[in-house]
């Protein structure tokens, strides 16, 4: 199963800022502490830059499936840095490893969604818990990067076999 990268997504570091939303770029250079000019302060303060979360994956398909449901997510507004197309969100599962442009990932685990997401203008405090709810189990993939590479918006990914 072969899908795109349909779009990148970075956040420089901003004094007091959190890792979302990100901005979109053309491309984007993995190396194994994640994308060169994304900063993500639950990834560094909480985390300690832990290389099974250099990368956050989120598929274009679950995001329209929120849309769906009444939620105006954009591609990059929840913090993902790799929108992709193409392949079901439950195709990514821990151990499983892609090719991703001239980078290869290997997902480590699930993202499970936290209280940052109430900093989206259409969830807020009143909804917040409602969308922590929406967002269990469909909050992305943490990916650890095992070959550093450049990828570009189009880019090709899919599974790797071992």
């Amino acid at each position: 199963m072969k899908g795109i990268v349909h779009q990148i997504n970075i956040k420089h570091r901003v004094q007091g800022s959190r890792g979302l939303p990100k901005t979109s770029v053309d491309s984007a250079q993995i190396t194994k502490q994640g994308l060169d000019g994304d900063f993500n302060v639950y990834r560094h303060e909480i985390l300690a830059d832990e290389p099974d979360s250099a990368v956050l994956l989120m598929p274009l398909e679950t995001l329209r499936e929120l849309n769906r449901e009444g939620w105006p997510l954009v591609p990059g507004e929840i913090g993902e840095n790799i929108t992709t197309l193409g392949i079901p969100y439950e195709i990514f599962e821990p151990g499983k490893r892609f090719a991703v442009g001239e980078a290869e990932l290997t997902i480590s685990r699930a993202c499970d969604p936290c209280n940052n997401l109430f900093l989206l203008p259409y969830v807020g405090r009143e909804k917040g818990p409602t969308f922590i709810k929406v967002m269990l189990g469909r909050r992305g993939w943490y990916a650890r990067v095992v070959k550093g590479g450049v990828i570009r918006r189009g880019d090709t990914i899919e599974p790797i076999d071992l």
